[in-house]
C-alpha cells in the first residue's frame, strides 16, 4: 500500500511515516498542501492521510482536487478539532475519513488499512493462495501453516503479489507500491527482495518469474 502523509508539524508527519513504514506500507512525507497537489499529480496513491490547516494550500482544497479528478484514492482528513461540524462539513467536502488530534497510532494504522482496503476490488481481510496466509492487520505470514518472519519490504511485495490474484505484477509496479518516491528506480533491490522473499517461503517456489514482464503467484 502507499501512503502519502501530508503534515505541517514536521515532527508528526515523520513519527507517522515511520510508524506507517514499519507496517510494512510504502510512504511519501510533505509538510504543505502545495506540495501534496504536486505528489498527488505525479504519484498514484491508495491513501492520503490529510491535515486540514495547511500553509499555502488549505486541506479542503487538496481534498477537494482528489475528488475532482476522480481519484481512487482515499483520504484520511486529520484535525485538531473535534468538534462534530468539523467533521461532518471535512466528510461534505469529500474525505472518506476523520480522525481527531491527539490521536491513538494504533487506530491510525486501522483506519489507514481499512481506506486501502477501499481502493481496489473487495478482497477478503486474510489474502491465500498457494498455500500460502497472509493477514495485514496481524503482519502474519504462513506457508502451510508454518509462520514465516518477513522484513516489512519482503511483507509488503508479498501482499502486492497476493492482491494481484495471479495477474503478473510488473517490477516498476513493486517499486511503486512497496517503496517511497526516495528509492532509486535504477537499483536491483526489487529484484533483491523478490530473491530474499523466495527463500524465506521455502519449496517448491510460489513466486514465478515471467520474463520481461514480472512476477505472480
Amino acid at each position: 500500500m502507499r501512503v502519502l502523509v501530508v503534515e505541517d508539524e514536521q515532527l508528526l508527519a515523520d513519527a507517522v511515516a515511520t510508524g506507517l513504514r514499519r507496517e510494512a506500507m510504502a510512504v511519501d512525507v510533505v509538510y504543505d498542501g502545495a506540495a501534496a497537489l504536486e505528489r498527488i499529480g505525479v504519484n498514484d496513491y491508495d491513501v492520503v492521510v490529510l491535515d486540514r490547516d495547511l500553509p499555502l494550500v488549505h486541506g479542503d482544497d487538496v481534498c477537494r482536487k482528489i475528488v475532482e479528478l476522480g481519484m481512487p484514492t482515499r483520504v484520511l482528513m486529520l484535525t485538531a478539532s473535534g468538534d462534530v461540524s468539523d467533521r461532518v462539513e471535512g466528510l461534505e467536502i469529500g474525505a472518506d475519513d476523520y480522525l481527531p488530534k491527539p490521536f491513538a497510532f494504533s487506530e491510525l494504522t486501522a483506519r489507514v488499512r481499512a481506506l486501502g482496503r477501499r481502493t481496489s476490488m473487495p478482497l477478503p481481510p486474510v489474502l491465500e493462495r498457494a498455500g500460502i496466509k497472509l493477514d495485514p492487520n496481524r503482519r502474519e505470514v504462513f506457508r502451510d501453516g508454518k509462520e514465516v518472519q518477513l522484513a516489512p519490504k519482503e511483507f509488503a511485495v508479498l501482499e502486492v503479489l497476493l492482491r494481484s490474484e495471479g495477474a503478473v505484477v510488473s517490477a516498476e509496479q513493486l517499486l511503486e507500491k512497496a517503496w517511497d518516491e526516495n528509492t532509486d528506480p535504477f537499483t536491483n533491490v526489487v529484484r533483491v527482495t523478490v530473491m530474499t522473499l523466495r527463500r524465506k517461503l521455502g519449496e517448491p517456489p510460489v513466486i514465478v518469474t515471467v520474463p520481461g514482464s514480472g512476477y505472480r503467484i
